[in-house]
């Protein structure tokens, strides 16, 4: 990060740093971009593993699908022992429905093996939600859905599972606590020592200030730049998309950076409602 101009250290995108939380998209694929021991400490604690151990990490990781949607992982990782993990931070409602998560446990499926090789070499898959509010509604900190016979309740041990993390839950738990984190906009608020430096490296330090005012500004230009033909269309409404996620910026200014126009912002906010 050393070396970078300062120009684009705008007073809008400091404010938005300091608002920012683990729960934002924007500030989150960042915080965790090569920081395996953040990724591994939330998988520990949410899958409840003390030992798991991440092996390979990344953020905004691309998937495709040779005949449909692709999809893009909020985080991918893999631990020692082979398991691989979505993980998804979701601050709407609706894109944490259960149909999104079971296409993304087959997308992760659907590459994992090569021509003639045995459907015993698949690995065990999770696709984790951390949403914001209790999208399952049960009052649980944690929901773990694995394929069940209706009956007999007997597992059908075929290595997926999907898991929601409820981030109303206000508990002193280890989960409750991690929710506290992912939440929270000051670092020195932290309970978890390895988020706190990691989130407060781009809050604290001009460095890492510098960094995330560079990422936003990136995010911006390539919204007007992608979007100044018809063709390229989504990668404007993505931007958007993305921004409206987060929830940090106000309408007029998404339209601003996405290059759309704020009729159209607002329209697109209403269909992800």
């Amino acid at each position: 990060m050393a070396g970078r101009s300062s120009s684009v250290m705008k007073p809008e995108y400091l404010e938005l740093i300091e608002n920012f939380r683990l729960m934002d998209d924007t500030f989150m694929s960042k915080c965790l971009e090569n920081a395996p021991e953040c990724i591994e400490l939330m998988l520990r604690i949410i899958i409840g593993k003390k030992d798991l151990k991440v092996v390979k990490s990344q953020t905004e990781y691309p998937i495709k699908s040779l005949q449909g949607r692709g999809v893009r992982f909020d985080v991918f990782a893999r631990d020692s022992e082979g398991r691989e993990y979505d993980i998804e931070i979701q601050r709407a409602d609706r894109g944490a429905e259960p149909k999104r998560a079971r296409y993304n446990s087959a997308l992760m499926d659907a590459n994992a093996l090569k021509s003639g090789e045995d459907f015993g070499k698949l690995r065990d898959t999770f696709v984790i939600f951390i949403a914001e509010n209790d999208v399952m509604g049960d009052g649980q900190e944690v929901y773990v859905y694995d394929r069940t016979e209706r009956k007999s309740r007997k597992l059908l041990h075929d290595g997926t599972h999907i898991i929601y993390v409820n981030g109303a839950t206000k508990s002193d738990s280890e989960i409750g606590r991690l929710v506290h984190d992912l939440l929270c906009s000051n670092p020195d608020e932290m309970y978890f020592n390895i988020l706190k430096k990691r989130v407060g490296q781009f809050k604290n330090s001009e460095e890492g200030r510098r960094y995330m005012c560079e990422a936003m500004e990136r995010l911006r230009s390539e919204g007007k730049a992608e979007g100044k033909t018809e063709g390229k269309r989504e990668t404007m409404l993505a931007t958007a998309m993305r921004m409206l996620k987060d929830g940090v910026l106000a309408l007029k200014d998404i339209a601003r950076y996405s290059g759309l126009s704020l009729a159209q912002v607002k329209k697109l906010q209403a269909s992800m409602a």
